[in-house]
């Protein structure tokens, strides 16, 4: 004749046995979530940010090279470096704010480097040309685009 206390044993056995797994379980889950925040933040700062500032002023500095270049093989050299420097920015998680003219002024992206009049309101503050390539990373302008900017009078 069997026991009946060894069945409610054996459940108590099997509980606790469940109750171990289920704690696993649940520090795995607050691990992995943590992680998860962790990789998010990282992800979100992304932005190795000298590094990018400083592909930025080559960007630059390239730029002008290029539009001060004395033949068109230099100007295609100086193109190409440029080309190449706004890729190796976008990949490491920034954005080149560069405006066309007819574009809307956007004082968050844009500063005013000098107004031209117009006879047309249509036109008012409006982009006329851009003087400077801007810079954000994650939304947050870190250098504006420097441009010329419409205004009716």
């Amino acid at each position: 004749m069997t026991d009946p206390a060894e069945p409610l044993a054996h459940l108590a056995e099997r509980i606790e046995d469940l109750t171990r797994v289920v704690a696993r379980q649940a520090t795995t889950i607050d691990r992995l979530a943590d992680e998860a925040k962790a990789r998010d933040r990282r992800d979100r700062a992304g932005v190795d940010l000298p590094l990018v500032l400083e592909l930025f002023a080559i960007h630059t500095d390239t730029t002008a090279c290029a539009s001060t270049a004395e033949s068109p093989r230099e100007r295609a050299a100086f193109e190409a470096i440029v080309a190449r420097i706004e890729r190796l920015i976008v990949g490491r998680g920034a954005t080149l704010v560069n405006p066309q003219p007819g574009d809307a002024f956007d004082s968050l992206t844009m500063e005013a480097a000098d107004v031209a009049d117009t006879d047309d309101p249509a036109l008012d503050r409006t982009v006329a040309s851009v003087v400077q390539t801007g810079l954000t990373i994650s939304g947050r302008s870190i250098r504006p685009a420097g441009v010329i900017v419409r205004k009716h009078h």
